[in-house]
């Protein structure tokens, strides 16, 4: 476990961007962490570390969103807000998205953590609005190369 204080968004979203940077194809991460957390801006970071290109948006309503680019890791960004029992996860077609050959990150993981692919890396962000993060990182040894 790895354990991180940021003070600012830019500083979240820089522990990101040098996570990101380790990941590989086959990585779920999973969010924890309440409204206003921080979760979005840690995904656009890892999505940055990558070298997607796109603009990371919260996938509130949509469920996912697909970042993809040539030459990189395709990533897929859910959000299970909604998403409240195993009976409700099958029904969003999460099981068919390709995880051995992309990245998944999944924002309110609380709500299907005993459904969330294995291994997976957990992220817990407590704080909002304006109050310092605490980030702390499970069940990865990404850190170990990524310099975080």
């Amino acid at each position: 476990m790895a354990e991180f204080i940021t003070n600012t968004p830019a500083e979240t979203h820089a522990l990101a961007v040098r996570l990101g940077k380790a990941v590989r194809p086959g990585t779920c991460i999973a969010f924890f962490g309440g409204l206003g957390a921080g979760k979005t801006t840690f995904t656009r970071g890892i999505a940055e570390g990558l070298g997607l290109p796109d603009i990371v948006s919260s996938p509130t309503f949509a469920l996912v969103n697909e970042y993809h680019a040539p030459g990189c890791v395709s990533v897929y960004h859910f959000d299970m807000y909604r998403v409240t029992s195993p009976e409700a996860l099958e029904t969003t077609g999460f099981w068919d998205y390709p995880l051995e050959e992309s990245v998944f990150v999944i924002e309110w993981a609380e709500n299907i953590a005993s459904e969330l692919p294995e291994p997976c890396v957990r992220i817990t962000i407590d704080g909002n609005g304006d109050e310092p993060r605490h980030i702390c990182i499970e069940g990865s040894d990404l850190l170990a190369d990524s310099g975080c």
